[in-house]
């Protein structure tokens, strides 16, 4: 073999870096100076042709390019310094659209001739995984906007759904935000109990009355008459002005009988309610007239169901059981309560009636006896025994909310007696 041959420089960097074409990547090596002096074929494809790579200058190159004059620097910088370099990404324009490539470059040096030390490197080609992470990346900002967006509109539409909620009964506000069918003509008959309350006097009451305090006493009202009709599992059709309709057995049913026993607790705990507040408007508010409700109550057969124009609709009760109730309502006394004949027989095992005269009621061709819930409060007392134990007699289970009502009266007596008690004992002295 000639001696001199392989000493060429050519020659040793044919085969020192003979693998160069087969390498995938765009492979260079260049001397001390970053100087050019062989190429693969992928090198010299990133490059437009009849540019002459051999002998150019690395750096010249990649500002041809188009990499940023800094981190040119920071390559020659580092290399230098650290004697290896890693740029994991650069974009380099080829034929008018940007490439990704990361730029590794170490130097070489032999031992045995100074031909071979130099810089070797290579670049290799992003730009399938860097448009990829773009594309991730953009995706998961989009997706980010979207949730952001959706939980602004989840909040709006939460905000408006406690809104609603506050116009519908949570029945049938359950059933319309858990049925997916957007059918508003949906009717059904049904047997369902139906209560009707107002108060007597109100229109008079409303024009002697300042308009906040009027709004203020309503409300009070309301307010609690629907937490008494809620608690027993009322659907609440609507409110007139101060009346109130209720119903039972729809959209939710436990059965005839305790769907009208539901009803008259719900009336009961009502006027124990009323009582209260009667007293608040007398003694507090300074309203002489107070607080007086009559209510009525009637069970039978009702269409149930959406009501009302393309625009709006109601979910309401109609038919005669209904105007039955109202009907009882006009002609019951302040705080009693009537109930219709069905009802009746469906409670009386359970509550006490008294029957009233028959009546005529408009809308309906035969008299009609209405019943009237005998309230065992005003006809039997507690037993008070001597020193601090009141012995109660449960004698229906309908007693239990006039009894309640009773203790509440008799802490208040005592407490008002306690007081007379101590105020004497100071005039005294």
């Amino acid at each position: 073999m000639n001696i001199a041959k392989i000493l060429e420089s050519d020659f040793l960097h044919l085969i020192s870096f003979f693998n160069f074409e087969n390498a995938i990547t765009a492979a260079f090596y260049a001397d001390q100076n970053l100087n050019l002096i062989s190429t693969n074929k992928n090198f010299e494809s990133l490059f437009k042709k009849g540019i002459e790579l051999k002998s150019q200058n690395l750096l010249t190159l990649l500002a041809n390019l188009g990499v940023e004059q800094k981190i040119i620097t920071d390559f020659r910088t580092t290399l230098n310094k650290d004697g290896k370099v890693l740029i994991p990404q650069i974009e380099i324009k080829l034929n008018d659209k940007i490439h990704y490539f990361s730029l590794l470059s170490t130097k070489t040096k032999s031992s045995i001739t100074d031909i071979l030390s130099g810089v070797q490197g290579q670049f290799i080609d992003r730009t399938a995984e860097t448009i990829l992470k773009q594309e991730n990346e953009e995706l998961i900002s989009l997706n980010q906007q979207a949730y952001e967006s959706l939980r602004e509109k989840n909040k709006k539409l939460e905000k408006i759904s406690n809104r609603l909620a506050k116009y519908l009964s949570p029945q049938i506000y359950k059933n319309i935000f858990e049925t997916e069918s957007e059918q508003t003509n949906d009717y059904k008959r049904k047997k369902l109990t139906v209560f009707f309350s107002d108060i007597k006097g109100f229109t008079d009451l409303s024009d002697s009355l300042d308009p906040d305090l009027l709004a203020e006493l309503v409300n009070e009202y309301l307010s609690a008459m629907t937490d008494i009709a809620l608690k027993h599992g009322g659907t609440i059709d609507k409110f007139i002005g101060d009346a109130i309709l209720v119903f039972f057995g729809d959209p939710e049913s436990h059965g005839l009988k305790k769907d009208a026993s539901n009803c008259l607790s719900m009336a009961i705990a009502m006027q124990n309610k009323v009582a209260e507040l009667d007293r608040d408007w007398r003694e507090d508010r300074g309203i002489s007239e107070g607080l007086n409700v009559r209510m009525g109550i009637s069970t039978g057969y009702c269409t149930v169901g959406n009501f009302g124009s393309v625009q709006r609709v109601d979910y309401t009760v109609l038919g005669s059981t209904v105007n039955l109730a109202s009907r009882l309502e006009s002609i019951c006394q302040p705080k009693k309560i009537l109930v219709a004949p069905e009802t009746k027989t469906l409670l009386e095992k359970e509550f006490k009636f008294e029957a009233k005269e028959a009546v005529e009621l408009k809308g309906f061709n035969k008299p009609i006896v209405p019943y009237q819930y005998v309230d065992l409060k005003k006809t039997t007392s507690p037993e008070i025994l001597k020193g601090d134990v009141v012995d109660i007699i449960l004698k229906q289970p309908g007693d239990i909310e006039s009894i309640l009502y009773e203790l509440k009266s008799l802490q208040k007596d005592y407490e008002e007696k306690l007081f007379q008690t101590v105020s004497n004992k100071k005039n005294k002295k």
